[in-house]
């Protein structure tokens, strides 16, 4: 098992959408795993905008407005993992063995087979805001690359339960996000 990132746009047909963007956050995805000694699982991340993370903002904060990033940890900090059974699962992939495949697999969009393990761990959801992006891009005179680094790497440690609600646990957090946003070579 790895650590994984799956990926949902949830933007209107025709929002621009950077493919680079992909391997950015993967690569992210296993420094921020490596630092924090996180080896496995899948964080899936999905592109909003505004009004999608506005919604999601009221439901769960009760803030009725747009915001950056949310994120959705599966458990609390400290947790232990959830165990799962074998049974727990169909072991017979409906859609893989109707187009032809094998059961147990799932088909990239670049055409190839990536083995589903019905046993992987998900970490959490992380929900970016991509019009809220390009503002505070512009707004903090940086890349959009690094913004989107930036929040996806803030969202993923709160998966991890890290939390900025303290001055210590902000100097903490934040330390971190630079640490990793440096060795992508995405530092300020």
């Amino acid at each position: 098992m790895t650590l994984r990132l799956e990926w949902l746009d949830e933007r209107e047909e025709g929002a621009p959408f950077e493919e680079s963007w992909r391997g950015l956050l993967e690569r992210l995805l296993g420094i921020a795993g490596k630092m924090e000694g996180v080896e496995e699982g899948v964080v899936t991340l999905t592109l909003t905008d505004d009004e999608g993370i506005r919604k999601l903002n009221r439901e769960f904060r009760g803030l009725d407005k747009p915001t950056d990033v949310l994120s959705f940890p599966m458990r609390e900090a400290g947790e232990e993992p959830v165990i799962r059974y074998a049974d727990e699962y169909e072991t017979v992939d409906a859609d893989a063995d109707a187009a032809g495949g094998e059961a147990g697999e799932e088909e990239e969009e670049d055409g190839e087979t990536e083995a589903y393990d019905p046993f992987e761990e998900p970490l959490g959801d992380i929900v970016i805001s991509v019009p809220r992006m390009y503002a505070q891009a512009e707004e903090y005179g940086h890349s959009v690359e690094r913004e989107l680094g930036f929040l996806f790497v803030h969202g993923f440690l709160h998966l991890l339960g890290y939390d900025h609600g303290s001055d210590a646990e902000e100097k903490e957090m934040f330390a971190k996000q630079e640490a990793v946003l440096a060795e992508a070579g995405l530092a300020r």
